[in-house]
C-alpha cells in the first residue's frame, strides 16, 4: 500500500497472561475470524491494519501480539519499546489473570514510552452470557483497578466479536488525540520562543506546560467519558 494512504504509524502491543485470548482478539480484528487452530504465541507475532479514524485521517496500526508465558518474558518486554498504545488483556473467568495485570502494567511502564495509552480489556465475556456463574472478575472490581491507574475499561469477546473493533479503534483514536495535543503544544512552545524578544516567558511555567500530561494514561475524562463502550464512568 502506498505510504500516502495513511498519515501516521502507531505501534500497539497486546499483553497479558497466556490463554486470555490475545491472539484471538487480534485475529478477530484483522481477519474477522478466529485462528483455525489454537496455539500458544511463541515470542512475538505481528500484524498490520490501515484504519480510518472517526475524527478524520487514516493511520496504520502495527499490532504486536506478545507471549504470556514466563519463559518468553525477556523477548516480549524488548518489544515494548516505541509502543504508543497497549491492550492489557485478562480473562473475566480467570481471577488470577486479572490479578496479574498489575505485574504486566508495572513491566510495561518500565520499558515503554512514558505517555503510552493503555486500555484494560476483559475478554471471554461470551462465556458469562452463557453461564453467569463462571464470571470470576466482576465489572466493579475491574473498574476500581482501571480508576486507580487511569485506564479505560472494555469487556469484549474474541469469539463473538463483541466490542473487538471498538476496542482497537478506540485505542487508535486516543493515541491520535494524544499525539495531536502534543504536536499542538510543541508548536505553541516554538511560537513562544520565537517571540521571546517581545514577551518574557517564565521558564518554570514553560517546563510545567511541557511536562504537564506526562504519565497520564487512558481515560482522561473520568466521570464524563463520552465513549459508550468505556466502563469507567
Amino acid at each position: 500500500m502506498p505510504r500516502d494512504d495513511y498519515d501516521n504509524v502507531y505501534k500497539i502491543i497486546l499483553l497479558g497472561d497466556a490463554t486470555v485470548g490475545k491472539s484471538h482478539l487480534l485475529s478477530q480484528y484483522i481477519r474477522g475470524t478466529l485462528p483455525k487452530q489454537a496455539k500458544a504465541t511463541i515470542g512475538v507475532e505481528f500484524a498490520t491494519r490501515t484504519v480510518p479514524l472517526a475524527s478524520g485521517g487514516t493511520v496504520k496500526a502495527q499490532i504486536w501480539d506478545t507471549a504470556g508465558q514466563e519463559r518468553y518474558r525477556s523477548i516480549t518486554s524488548a518489544h515494548y519499546r516505541r509502543a504508543v498504545g497497549a491492550l492489557l488483556v485478562y480473562d473475566v473467568t480467570n481471577r488470577q489473570s486479572f490479578y496479574n495485570c498489575q505485574k504486566w502494567l508495572d513491566e510495561l511502564r518500565l520499558a515503554a514510552e512514558p505517555d503510552i495509552v493503555v486500555v484494560l480489556v476483559g475478554n471471554k465475556i461470551d462465556l458469562t452470557i452463557q453461564d453467569p456463574s463462571v464470571r470470576q472478575v466482576h465489572r466493579d472490581q475491574a473498574s476500581l483497578f482501571a480508576n486507580e491507574w487511569n485506564l479505560h475499561l472494555f469487556e469484549a469477546s474474541a469469539v463473538s466479536g463483541h466490542n473487538v473493533k471498538d476496542v482497537f479503534e478506540f485505542l487508535l483514536q486516543e493515541i491520535h488525540n494524544l499525539k495531536s495535543r502534543a504536536d499542538a503544544s510543541h508548536g505553541h512552545d516554538e511560537a513562544t520562543i520565537n517571540a521571546a524578544d517581545s514577551v518574557r516567558v517564565d521558564p518554570m511555567l514553560s517546563a510545567r506546560r511541557r511536562g504537564g500530561n506526562d504519565g497520564v494514561l487512558g481515560c482522561l475524562n473520568q466521570g464524563a467519558c463520552s465513549n459508550a463502550g468505556c466502563l469507567v464512568q
